[in-house]
């Protein structure tokens, strides 16, 4: 099944992906910031991900990929 890849330099977690998820699985990471100093978009559960690509869509970016 294909799953969310988010680039993690190109994401400046803005938060759509966030809002568009029927699953409600995308959140932002308060782990580690890119090197532009943002929390990045992340999946927290792969397993319950549909590969809708919602979250591909909408980012402004053009940070989220659906990958195999």
């Amino acid at each position: 099944m294909e799953k969310m890849q988010v680039q993690f330099e190109r994401c400046k977690g803005c938060g759509l992906c966030v809002t568009v998820c029927p699953k409600k699985i995308v959140a932002l990471q308060k782990e580690k910031r890119n090197e532009k100093g943002y929390f990045t978009a992340a999946c927290t559960d792969e397993d319950a991900c549909i590969s809708c690509a919602m979250c591909a869509m909408i980012c402004p970016d053009c940070a989220i990929t659906i990958q195999k």
